[in-house]
């Protein structure tokens, strides 16, 4: 039996989909971990039903230190009154700000799965194999796949629902539009639970997803990974949660790290500062915290040897927001709108013109006959990360040039909709009268590129012990929404790792 002295010290940093998996399988394992999560640990901040706010009623819990919320959609008719303002406070919905980019993450317990969509698709096997030559896609999509459609707790959305309700009126428009068009619509599998949300059209249970809630969390039905991986891991009695705490300095110390780290309030206030060593450490923040972690110790020489492709390879997953305001008979899309989305728009070929679009909702309890989409692209531009060393500022070169063929890819399919349809793009809902979103992204991706920044378990170059577990390891693109991919690709960077002893 191990001694406590001889027992390696393991930091996860960031509790999204990487840093659960991780947290779960080194606890099966037999290892205790610290699982150190910037936000909050909302099952523990308020009783159930109480955790998450509407996205038409936002408050002190919505948006992480900000004064005001920040929809994708900020206007309506050209007024700005989707936004409201709001307490300055620990929210689950935070935003990582660069000159040209807003890049949207989660923050809390269970990371990007408190505040997405649920939308739970498998990538293309073509396309990955494409993306990621460096790993073995047959084990992915025989063995890892699988495993993390099973363990998030994927299912078919319910037909009935689809196809009768009145939450999905606007799904069921765009769906005909599409087909008039000659485009092919696909249902996509999500990590709600459907039973729950046709108990929530009948008025049995509080409603949640038909109540408005998403983007800033689901009080009820969703399957977030503290229902998923985190409950699992807790369970074991061997992950110690340290919420609320941000790692601001990683550094090597002879064959151990240091993590500095700061202990907030839910308003902000410095509660502790710490250093702490560990044999070993996970970095699962995202990709946007883990290489401004990684690029800030580089910089000031806290770890040295690093590969000079750290901070590269990065992109938005081609997201690519648009919205048409719909004419002609049948365009209604409903007074009411569920918050999670069901379906798509398929027009993927792998090449440079493909777009699969979500069709999205817009739930803000009016008729509006606007068809919302989320596209993803195959944009062939890469960004990079930087260190500003005088500003102490990670910097990002995405611009509106960069973002300009997923711009392209998506207008064309827009054209051809309204084309057969009538309608017309609108450009009353995004910033600065735009028709198509080049400025934020859901999907950030890559930064710590798999076999290129680490090697091809993770490990990463030039810092043994250290390991990266998330979207910063994939690189720029994937097509469809990543979260099951990420999941995956960490289940089998994890058996990797487990079985050859790296995190022994």
């Amino acid at each position: 039996m191990p001694t406590a002295a001889s027992t390696p010290r393991i930091a996860i940093i960031g509790s999204g989909y990487g840093g659960a998996v991780a947290a779960l399988r080194l606890a099966q394992a037999g290892k205790q971990v610290d699982l150190i999560e910037m936000g909050q640990d909302w099952d523990k901040s308020a009783p159930e039903g109480a955790r998450f706010s509407r996205m038409d009623r936002p408050d002190a819990r919505s948006m992480w230190f900000e004064n005001r919320t920040d929809m994708p959609y900020t206007y309506l008719s050209g007024l700005d009154w989707i936004n409201r303002a709001v307490p300055y406070s620990a929210g689950a919905l935070g935003i990582e700000r660069f000159a040209a980019m807003k890049v949207y993450v989660g923050k809390g317990l269970g990371g990007g799965s408190l505040v997405n969509g649920g939308m739970a698709v498998t990538p293309r096997r073509s396309f990955v194999e494409k993306v990621m030559p460096q790993i073995d896609v047959n084990e992915m999509y025989t063995t890892y796949l699988p495993r993390a459609n099973s363990e998030l707790g994927v299912a078919q959305p319910a037909a009935d629902m689809i196809g009768n309700s009145p939450y999905y009126q606007f799904t069921r428009t765009a769906a005909a539009q599409n087909a008039k068009a000659g485009y092919q619509t696909v249902t996509v599998p999500n990590v709600y639970d459907w039973n729950y949300m046709r108990m929530e059209s009948f008025g049995r249970v509080p409603k949640s997803a038909l109540a408005s809630e998403v983007i800033f969390g689901n009080n009820y039905g969703k399957k977030s990974l503290t229902k998923t991986y985190l409950a699992k891991a807790l369970a074991t009695g061997r992950v110690n949660v340290k919420a609320l705490t941000e790692v601001t300095r990683i550094r090597r110390s002879g064959a151990a790290y240091v993590l500095s780290t700061k202990t907030i309030s839910a308003l902000g206030a410095v509660l502790n500062t710490a250093e702490t060593t560990y044999d070993k450490v996970i970095l699962a923040a995202g990709s946007v915290g883990t290489t401004r972690l990684l690029l800030k110790a580089q910089a000031n020489g806290d770890l040295t040897g690093l590969s000079d492709k750290l901070g590269k390879g990065w992109g938005p997953n081609g997201n690519t927001m648009v919205a048409r305001l719909l004419s002609g008979a049948n365009s209604t899309t409903g007074t009411v709108q569920s918050g999670i989305p069901a379906q798509g728009l398929m027009a993927w070929d792998d090449s440079e013109a493909s777009v699969f679009a979500e069709i999205a909702p817009f739930p803000v309890g009016l008729e509006t006959r606007t068809a919302g989409y989320l596209a993803l692209t195959n944009n062939p531009n890469t960004g990079t990360f930087t260190f500003n060393t005088t500003t102490g500022k990670m910097e990002l070169d995405w611009d509106a040039a960069k973002h300009a063929p997923s711009v392209a890819a998506t207008k064309a399919v827009m054209e051809r909709l309204n084309a057969a349809n009538g309608g017309a793009t609108r450009t009353d809902m995004l910033e600065n009268g735009k028709g198509y979103s080049d400025y934020f992204t859901y999907h950030p991706l890559g930064g710590c590129v798999l076999g290129q920044a680490t090697d091809l378990n993770g490990e990463l170059t030039g810092a043994p012990g250290v390991f990266v577990m998330d979207s910063s390891l994939i690189p720029a693109k994937l097509g469809v929404n990543p979260f099951v991919f990420i999941t995956a690709l960490a289940e089998r960077n994890m058996d990797k790792l487990l079985a050859a002893g790296r995190l022994a």
